[in-house]
């Protein structure tokens, strides 16, 4: 049973949480829609700018980036995947739209990936997110869940805190 909560979370609560989430990990999975509309899920390493653009390599006929010529509409799920069931347990989803990146995209990706020497026959990769999932034991409770809008500044405002009953799995 998922309980709604109105206990909200501040904006410089919610962009601490996501920033920090964003860093625990290097990689992501990226999920794109294909002309025919069927999901495609592809895992790719990954870099964040603060206002929570998140920046990712590709090789341009790639059937992710292919989807992302014909619909834009993409979400990221980024988690470390050694979490132990049980245990608290953390993670992002991000909700947006991707595009191929510029310059700035790459900078942004070096910046994290210190050996990284250009892209080559890969090109940046931009997911501008317009909405958030934030999934944070430690910092927000036990099977919650807060999702927040994403303002083109990156500025994050709470929308709504889901509460799972875990009794009942």
């Amino acid at each position: 049973m998922i309980t709604l909560s109105r206990r909200r979370v501040s904006a410089r609560r919610l962009h601490s949480v996501a920033e920090e989430l964003l860093e625990a990990s290097t990689l992501c999975a990226i999920s794109t829609v294909s002309p025919g509309g069927h999901a495609h899920v592809n895992t790719a390493y990954f870099a964040s700018a603060p206002d929570l653009r998140i920046v990712w390599p590709s090789e341009p006929r790639a059937r992710h980036s292919r989807n992302l010529r014909t619909n834009p509409s993409a979400a990221i799920a980024v988690f470390d995947s050694n979490q132990t069931w049980g245990k608290p347990d953390r993670g992002i989803q991000l909700f947006g739209s991707a595009r191929l990146g510029d310059d700035e995209a790459e900078e942004i990706y070096a910046a994290r990936f210190s050996d990284h020497e250009g892209f080559e026959a890969y090109r940046p990769y931009v997911l501008v997110p317009s909405r958030v999932k934030l999934f944070d034991e430690r910092t927000l409770g036990a099977a919650t869940f807060v999702t927040a809008r994403v303002a083109r500044n990156g500025k994050l405002s709470w929308e709504r805190t889901e509460v799972y009953d875990s009794r009942r799995y």
